[in-house]
């Protein structure tokens, strides 16, 4: 999945700023700064994964090019955006079947969060139900790999 899903985005990943909300073990993030991404936000509530993502990015080399951020990732997002962050591209990953994908989705929306030409790839289970549209978000593209679905959203141009 991770594969088919670099290929799909690759156009999006040089220079980048990127945000991996839910970022478990942190490898998509990682991945994306391996493809030539400028910096990534980390955010993750779980204590164990923040030290994985660490221990990753000093494996990697990569750590100087990373903020990791312990935190709900709600919370987090609100902060953010009071900072004026803005991201090229969001990794969401959230746990399944528990309305994340939408819930974030539109706070990313409210706290206008993607810059006008950035995506948002979401991962999610094939039964886990997401709008097309949230706000000012439409999706753009959806590949299904199993039981997994990856979706694309973008601002809407109208």
């Amino acid at each position: 999945v991770k594969g088919a899903l670099f290929n799909i985005i690759m156009g999006y990943i040089q220079d980048a700023e990127v945000l991996d909300l839910f970022a478990g073990t942190g490898n998509l993030g990682i991945e994306a700064l391996s493809r030539g991404a400028k910096e990534v936000v980390f955010v993750d509530k779980s204590e164990e994964c923040i030290k994985i993502i660490k221990e990753n990015l000093i494996h990697t080399k990569l750590l100087e090019k990373a903020t990791i951020i312990k935190g709900d990732v709600s919370e987090v997002l609100k902060k953010l955006s009071l900072e004026g962050k803005k991201f090229d591209l969001i990794f969401l990953d959230p746990p399944y079947n528990k309305g994340l994908v939408t819930e974030t989705l539109q706070q990313i929306e409210t706290y206008d969060l993607l810059e006008s030409q950035g995506i948002i790839v979401a991962e999610k289970d094939v039964e886990d139900k997401v709008p097309e549209k949230i706000g000012r978000l439409v999706l753009i593209g959806e590949h299904k790999y199993g039981d997994t679905v990856l979706m694309r959203f973008r601002i809407s141009e109208v």
